[in-house]
């Protein structure tokens, strides 16, 4: 199968533009499933609680109308961040997306920074999506830190984790090839790149979006400061053998009992 990301500059607030940014990167595109960066529609540094809560949507909105249309010209499932309205809360999510339905919400469960001041922390549980034969888990950007967010998503059956961010330190895409190792997971990093100044802040972010294989390989990065479309194809059968050799399983080797909490 056919796996990508886009790597984007949004320009905060400013929804119609990004759209349009990414619909111009995927021109003639076509893959299974493309993950886009988290917050992906509005930009990420906010300056009050109200400012969030006016670019936030509920799940039918125009973020996840855009998102069927890409779905649409690509052929693909589309997986992209999103601020979510939901009865007075609002939330940093993500949503899986066909060329018809919002298939999966997921709350970003670890918030980072300011990021508390702003939106309500992840109420569901981790969950998988199976979709054309592939299963698929989302975690958002700062979960990647907490292992067991991957480790959670591998033993519900993840192949492949999708995960949008707007990542501003520098250790994620190296932790990335140990996540997938420990798992045996492939996994998409879609990441933005740009500067934000707003108020106290000034964010400068990563780049470096990444399709990391299920033995720690990396099998494409972007750059740091361009925007930038890539796709790999994969066989998700190799992340689906959970042996690293005759002897040693990374489930069945598990030993709970002996785990403190």
């Amino acid at each position: 199968m056919i796996i990508g990301y886009v790597q984007t500059d949004p320009i905060f607030g400013e929804k119609e533009q990004n759209f349009l940014q990414i619909e111009n990167l995927l021109k003639g595109k076509g893959a299974d499933i493309i993950v886009l960066p988290e917050l992906f529609a509005t930009g990420y540094t906010f300056i009050s609680k109200e400012e969030a809560v006016n670019l936030a949507e509920d799940i039918d909105g125009i973020t996840a109308k855009f998102l069927k249309k890409i779905a649409n010209r690509t052929n693909a499932v589309i997986v992209g961040g999103f601020i979510e309205n939901d009865n007075h809360k609002i939330y940093n999510s993500a949503m899986l997306v066909s060329k018809t339905d919002v298939i999966g919400v997921y709350r970003k469960i670890h918030l980072y920074y300011k990021e508390k001041l702003w939106f309500s922390p992840g109420d569901k549980k981790l969950r998988i999506y199976e979709i054309n034969n592939f299963k698929v888990g989302m975690m958002i950007c700062f979960d990647w830190i907490f292992p067991e967010t991957a480790r959670s998503l591998a033993l519900l059956g993840a192949d492949i984790i999708a995960h949008s961010a707007n990542l501003v330190l520098p250790f994620c895409q190296k932790a990335m090839a140990t996540r997938c190792l420990e798992n045996r997971v492939f996994a998409i990093t879609s990441n933005r790149i740009g500067n934000e100044i707003r108020g106290e802040d000034n964010f400068t972010f990563t780049g470096r979006s990444q399709i990391t294989s299920y033995n720690g390989e990396v099998l494409s990065s972007a750059p740091k400061d361009k925007t930038y479309v890539e796709f790999v194809e994969i066989e998700l059968e190799k992340a689906r053998d959970k042996h690293l050799n005759e002897f040693n399983n990374i489930v069945a080797d598990r030993r709970p009992d002996y785990y403190s909490m």
